[in-house]
């Protein structure tokens, strides 16, 4: 008998991996080019050629046991300086490899804040439409997520509800920027003035809040859009860093945390999250991956092709009369569904085998998530049955 504490996630586990895995089964059925899977964001868009070549080099510039053994839990100390320096020449920031913990990805990263951070009922606040996965990092250490809401049609957040939603017990706030599932940048006013919140209500409650930035998709931003760093807003940041999406490598698990020294406890985080990493089994990020990092920091994928998505998605979506926000970063559209029900409209698109995520999976019901990280083929073979299907809910 499994335990207590998974029969929930067990019994609501991923919408997203669950429409993954209903699209292998209807493409068997009817044939890959007839089936338009939108559900998981999995790059389709090639590393780039500077991944290929710094695997090369690596293989053969260390010796195997410094490219494939143990290292400290935070990871190997000159690749940390590499991304540091990196970091301060494109922020302005002033870090080291101290500040840098090599992680599992962003999401292994969130793990260790998380468990570095929280007590059993501490709260974390985010803000709606949030990813679902933050419901069980937060509940793997016992906290508790208050969600505030981004209302369309903008989607920044309420600060007026958020400064109402903080309590003695809240530990930390998640900023999700570009956003999954909207596309939205947190702009640099919205970020100022919850920044000032913060600050603020640490001194009325006498307490420390972190703010935790998860940027998977940081590098993925068009029309010159800009993501403001928080680190140089708010000092209690720590920021949660993928490579999975601005190299497409998701595979590989790749990432990092910045701790800022300026942060509340600073040097007692740095040491619990390296326990931490140990602890959760990761026990350090993958050492391959590491030393190929620092030869690709200023590598990019191709922004162009999932603009050229994002313009023919968007563009034909609002030409049937879908209603959403254009997206400026990420790979997803978040649209407002016809009908109240998004499920319902989720389970109807899906009859004519066009794949979305409900968006009461993130917390946000009457929408429905796109993922347009697939081929352009495949979005033009798609929307004609997204107009047949807007037609067909109008008709009642």
């Amino acid at each position: 008998m499994i335990a207590n504490k998974m029969r929930g996630p067990v019994e609501n586990s991923s919408v997203v991996r669950a429409m993954f895995e209903e699209g292998k089964r209807l493409a068997a059925i009817h044939g890959a080019d007839n089936v338009f899977d939108f559900s998981l964001g999995n790059p389709n868009v090639e590393p780039p050629e500077a991944i290929k070549q710094a695997i090369i080099e690596v293989v053969n510039e260390f010796k195997p046991m410094d490219l494939h053994g143990y290292m400290n839990n935070s990871g190997y100390e000159e690749v940390r300086q590499a991304i540091a320096a990196w970091l301060n020449h494109r922020h302005g920031t002033d870090f080291t490899f101290a500040n840098i913990v090599m992680t599992v990805r962003a999401a292994g990263g969130l793990n260790v804040a998380f468990k570095t951070l929280l007590d059993p009922g501490d709260e974390v606040i985010v803000f709606a439409p949030f990813f679902g996965e933050y419901r069980f990092y937060v509940d793997n250490y016992g906290g508790q997520l208050v969600p505030v809401p981004a209302p369309a049609p903008q989607f920044q957040p309420d600060l007026e509800v958020f400064s109402q939603k903080i309590t003695p017990r809240t530990k930390a706030v998640i900023i999700n920027s570009p956003n999954n599932p909207t596309g939205v940048i947190y702009s640099e006013a919205t970020i100022k003035e919850l920044a000032a919140i913060l600050s603020r209500k640490q001194h009325e409650l006498g307490t420390d809040i972190y703010l935790i930035a998860d940027e998977p998709y940081r590098e993925l931003v068009y029309d010159g859009a800009e993501v403001p760093y928080l680190t140089k807003y708010y000092e209690n940041t720590i920021v949660g860093y993928s490579f999975s999406k601005s190299l497409s490598l998701p595979g590989e698990r790749i990432g990092y945390l910045v701790i800022p020294s300026q942060a509340a406890d600073f040097e007692n985080i740095v040491t619990a999250a390296n326990i931490a990493t140990r602890i959760l089994g990761f026990v350090n990020a993958p050492s391959l991956f590491q030393r190929i990092i620092p030869k690709c920091l200023d590598a990019q994928v191709d922004i162009a092709a999932y603009n050229r998505n994002r313009e023919l998605l968007y563009n034909g979506l609002i030409s049937f009369g879908y209603e959403c926000v254009k997206p400026e970063g990420a790979f997803y559209l978040f649209i407002k569904t016809p009908i109240d029900d998004d499920l319902d409209f989720c389970n109807r698109a899906k009859q004519r085998n066009i794949l979305m995520v409900p968006g009461a999976s993130y917390g946000c019901p009457g929408y429905a998530r796109i993922a347009y990280c697939v081929a352009y083929e495949t979005i033009a073979r798609a929307l004609p049955g997204f107009q047949a299907l807007i037609e067909e809910v109008r008709a009642g």
